[in-house]
């Protein structure tokens, strides 16, 4: 059977199809990880060319709906974004418990955490971030650059900036920085935590941020600066986070008062 394409819409073809496509998607009627019909059989249900059809499959992977495999085809995307809850995330008692926030989220999840440490040690701090940390720009803080997975997915990337000389002959420096994190380091030298500022904007991703994301073109990022206070108000981590915005739902609870 030929499902009809209304040529007297303004809508083009490929949009009309990937209309229908998105809607199954939503609906469920094509659940996470199914595989999307052939080219053959949506050029014949559609009555319409292969390119036509590509270009539908190509609007729903720039959305991120689906995946494509060379020689597999299109499969609905298999994972939901995971719900980064900012009113809870950063809380004591996990650190308490020696857990850092992100393997927090993803265990909630059901998914399987990994974290990547590309860089740790000394660096000059860049000028937004020596602003936001109350030091001088190119003055010496030691930079933590990690990327975070899920399943083997790579979800965001994190460079932290810590002043010097909080950081200096603590495991902040090394690769494994213990139970809790960097933040249960800092409070160890005396830095008790009081509150988090977060900056979220959105934007489209740098071509070193795409290939090191695997983002599907027109994928957007979303970049996080978050600075952390010390009880007496003084900046004692900035960290520079960059998100693939199909990965992610930020959740914020904010007290009406």
């Amino acid at each position: 059977m030929t499902l009809g394409i209304d040529h007297a819409s303004d809508r083009a073809a490929f949009r009309q199809i990937a209309d229908r496509l998105r809607g199954e998607i939503e609906s469920g009627e094509l659940l996470p990880g199914a595989k999307l019909p052939s080219e053959r059989t949506l050029m014949d249900a559609y009555g319409t060319a292969r390119g036509t059809i590509r270009e539908a499959i190509a609007l729903l992977r720039s959305e991120g709906l689906v995946t494509v495999e060379h020689g597999r085809g299109a499969f609905v995307r298999r994972r939901p974004p995971v719900r980064r809850l900012a009113s809870d995330r950063f809380a004591r008692h996990h650190r308490d418990r020696g857990k850092a926030a992100y393997l927090v989220e993803l265990e909630a999840d059901g998914r399987r955490p990994d974290v990547q440490v590309l860089y740790v040690g000394p660096g000059p701090a860049p000028s937004d971030m020596a602003s936001r940390l109350g030091v001088d720009e190119g003055a010496q803080v030691l930079v933590r650059r990690r990327m975070y997975l899920a399943d083997g997915e790579p979800m965001e990337t994190a460079t932290s900036y810590v002043p010097w000389e909080i950081a200096e002959g603590t495991a902040m420096t090394e690769t494994q920085t213990g139970p809790g994190g960097i933040y249960a380091r800092i409070e160890e030298r005396g830095h008790r935590l009081e509150r988090f500022s977060e900056e979220v904007t959105a934007r489209m991703p740098t071509d070193e941020e795409r290939r090191t994301l695997r983002l599907v073109p027109g994928t957007p990022v979303i970049a996080l600066v978050r600075t952390a206070f010390d009880e007496s108000g003084m900046a004692v981590e900035v960290c520079d986070t960059v998100l693939a915005a199909d990965r992610y739902v930020l959740s914020y609870e904010l007290p009406a008062r």
